[in-house]
């Protein structure tokens, strides 16, 4: 039998370095995970740099290697992929930013850059939208809300450069710096004097927004200035379907993983229940994913919160959090006529607490796989599979060639 369809699945950040507290463990080497266990044991396995031997992979490149789309080639930025994943339909040229809306006092200083965790910028960035006047400049605003307090940016228009700085300080008590070219091009300068007259006028309309002079009077932070990085312009992508032949879909609570789906030409499947931290409804996921694979011929499932832990550097809850990661996944063991590939996306160690270079493990499952005799699902062990080491690049090559879409080299 060949297998008709493939899911990858990717826990994001789950790999990690040995941990004292664990006792020399890496956080997926002391978790019970029976059933990745159990999906190593049914795979051929090995161990991936997702872009190269020693290279920290950004989550944002990582996913692009995975899927086949070389970020030396394709990269341009996080901004333009995270406006995509926000719900603005990024056409090649436009200038996209990562946003944050954050609090200022009285000073002009910021005292909160995440304005106290904030629910939801729904209303602020209806705001701006309705009230930000960039006409002057030629250039067409987009601004959507992103989870909590985050939010994306983006400009349309003729003659924009994305080699600006962001006017976000990264620390609090400080004022929010003016945004930069940083060539000489005419294009850049452009792009900054825009993003800098957005800036102002938004935070006219904020600081007289009705919902931020109510939290203040309810002892709450307002959301009163957005603070934009990450420019990046929109580039050309092969479609996904044209590329590889197959249909696809994406599954993640996170933007940026969705925005990167999108600019492929995979469908961004919307899933009620899941945040991308460790209070995310993973078993909804899991049923999602199982429902695209009736009707497309490829998902990508992220899942995330093992990474959040890794950032924070607290290992226990990793560990924790990957068995509840592990439970969740039992459904796939009886998944037996479609490829699985599980991996991570790049190694956040608990120590360094932010991500590294180290390559992460990878399994791949199902009808035709040369199984190998890795019995568990790990940093270590699956580096002794079949599989050897391999790059992100070449995962995409390997699972259509497994489903029996791949062409001939040569006669």
């Amino acid at each position: 039998m060949t297998a008709q369809k493939i899911l990858l699945l990717v826990l994001d950040g789950i790999a990690d370095r040995p941990c004292e507290v664990l006792d020399g463990k890496t956080p997926l080497q002391a978790a019970a995970t029976p059933v990745l266990d159990r999906l190593a044991q049914e795979s051929v396995c090995g161990i991936m740099d997702t872009i190269a031997p020693g290279i920290r992979p950004g989550s944002d490149t990582a996913h692009l290697s995975l899927l086949g789309y070389p970020p030396e080639r394709y990269y341009t930025g996080r901004g333009p992929l995270e406006a995509e994943g926000c719900g603005i339909r990024m056409e090649a040229g436009m200038i996209g930013f990562r946003g944050n809306f954050g609090s200022l006092d009285s000073n002009g200083t910021i005292i909160d850059r995440r304005a106290g965790r904030i629910a939801s910028t729904a209303p602020f960035c209806d705001a701006i939208r309705e009230g930000v006047d960039l006409s002057s400049f030629g250039v067409e605003l987009f601004i959507e809300p992103g989870a909590g307090h985050r939010a994306a940016v983006a400009f349309r228009g003729e003659g924009l450069g994305a080699n600006v700085t962001s006017n976000d300080p990264k620390h609090e008590h400080l004022p929010p710096l003016p945004i930069r070219p940083m060539t000489d091009a005419g294009s850049d300068l452009h792009t900054a004097e825009v993003a800098n007259e957005f800036l102002r006028q938004s935070q006219e309309i904020l600081f007289d927004h009705p919902l931020n002079k109510q939290r203040i009077a309810d002892g709450l932070l307002p959301a009163n200035i957005v603070l934009i990085r990450g420019a990046g312009i929109m580039g050309r992508f092969e479609p996904f379907p044209e590329k590889w032949k197959i249909t696809g879909s994406v599954i993640s609570a996170a933007a940026l993983i969705s925005g990167i789906g999108s600019a492929v030409g995979l469908e961004p499947v919307q899933v009620p229940g899941i945040t991308g931290s460790a209070d995310s409804d993973l078993n909804a996921k899991i049923a999602y994913t199982e429902k695209e694979l009736d009707r497309k011929d490829f998902v990508l499932l992220n899942i995330k919160g093992a990474d959040e832990f890794g950032h924070d550097g607290k290992p226990l809850l990793k560990r924790d959090f990957i068995e509840v990661i592990d439970s969740a996944l039992a459904p796939l063991l009886e998944w037996h006529d479609i490829i699985i590939a599980i991996c991570a996306d790049h190694t956040t160690p608990c120590s360094v607490m932010d991500h590294s270079g180290d390559p992460v493990p990878i399994i791949i499952r199902g009808p035709g796989v040369r199984v190998d005799s890795v019995a568990a699902f790990d940093e270590l062990c699956t580096a002794g599979g079949g599989l050897s080491r391999i790059r992100g690049g070449d995962l995409m090559p390997i699972l259509v060639d497994l489903i029996n879409r791949s062409e001939k080299y040569g006669a």
